[in-house]
């Protein structure tokens, strides 16, 4: 089952969709937060900007619910930022619930794996010394 699944432009927090999740019946909240770097490729970034395809909305709830139909016991939910990000917000956040660990970390490492590949979203990365460039172009 699939809940809060959405391409966003403000801040998020795994901890905001942990909370929309969680139950008594819970005994594993997996979360996870892609992090805006200060450095990719050893070079110094001082900020991000992500643009979304008109589109990816729609693949990002497909993806969910793939991932969701892949692993029936649990739980998920999943946010992407889209708009200008600084070092330290969070881009990606992902919460997945379920009784038991397993099934809870398997269904997160599948879904953000798979964001990060069938999502049409992409970020531009602005370097310390002026340049930038785009990152996950499709």
């Amino acid at each position: 089952m699939t809940s809060s699944v959405d391409v966003v432009d403000r801040m998020i927090s795994a901890t905001e969709l942990a909370r929309l999740l969680q139950t008594s019946a819970d005994g594993a909240m997996v979360t996870f937060e892609g992090v805006v770097r200060d450095h990719d490729g050893g070079r110094a970034v001082t900020a991000l900007d992500y643009e979304a395809h008109p589109e990816a909305t729609e693949r990002l709830r497909a993806v969910a619910a793939s991932v969701a139909s892949d692993f029936p016991a649990v739980r998920l939910a999943a946010l992407h930022r889209v708009g200008a990000l600084s070092i330290g917000d969070v881009a990606l956040a992902v919460a997945v619930a379920a009784s038991h660990r397993q099934e809870a970390f398997a269904a997160c490492s599948a879904l953000v794996d798979r964001i990060k590949a069938e999502v049409p979203i992409w970020k531009r990365q602005v370097f310390a010394d002026g340049s930038d460039e785009w990152v996950g172009s499709l």
